[in-house]
This record gives C-alpha cells, sequence and structure tokens, in this order.
C-alpha cells in the first residue's frame, strides 16, 4: 500500500509529465512568464527532483526548449536551451488543489546570450 508522500508524488509527477499540462507549466507569477512561453518553442518538461511532506509537493522541473523568439532583449539563436523550473503543489484527496511556480532565468540567460 502506498503512502499519503508516494501517491502525492505520482500525481505530481504524471502532471507535470502529460504534455497536456504544458501550457499549465508555462504560467507562473513571474512578469515574463508569457514572454518564456513565446520565446521557447517545443518545450518538454522533465522531473529532476522532488521533495514531499504530506500535502506539500516541491518539484524541480528542467524545462528543454529552442530559442526561437526574442527574448530579454536577445534575437532568436535558435539553440537548445535548458532551464529548471520550481513548482509547489498542494495535494488533497488524490487532486492538485493549488500550485505555483518560479522560473530561474540566471540559468537560462547565459545560454541565449551573444559571446
Amino acid at each position: 500500500m502506498k503512502t499519503l508522500e508516494q501517491a502525492n508524488v505520482e500525481i505530481v509527477t504524471g502532471f507535470i509529465e502529460d504534455a497536456a499540462n504544458q501550457s499549465i507549466l508555462d504560467q507562473t507569477d513571474q512578469f515574463f512568464a508569457p514572454q518564456i512561453a513565446a520565446a521557447f518553442t517545443d518545450r518538454r518538461y522533465s522531473v529532476d527532483e522532488i521533495l514531499v511532506q504530506g500535502e506539500k509537493v516541491i518539484a524541480r522541473i528542467f524545462m528543454t526548449a529552442v530559442h526561437s523568439g526574442e527574448f530579454a532583449g536577445n534575437a532568436p539563436t535558435g539553440k537548445a536551451v535548458c532551464a529548471t523550473q520550481f513548482r509547489e503543489f498542494r495535494v488533497i484527496d488524490g487532486t492538485i488543489a493549488e500550485h505555483r511556480g518560479w522560473f530561474d532565468t540566471a540559468t537560462l540567460l547565459p545560454q541565449i546570450q551573444a559571446s
């Protein structure tokens, strides 16, 4: 029998890895989130690490994408990039009740800046 934590990890992992949820993962409270969605195409999300305590699940997610539009003053490069996103989920009775996310642009920007 699965523990609550094991079940919650499976629910969150399934949510992140389901391509149908990509548009949800593109949204964060950060003001530049719409620009990330517009500037980076062929986005794929994968779970790198998950921490869980009861109904709270924290996931570090890798987004791989292609830099195909302007972002933060940087012209499209066509380069493949990998950016880290952090997500906090609250899972109640087997359902994701709320979540929020943050992109780590400090690792993204050096990948697209001109050399």
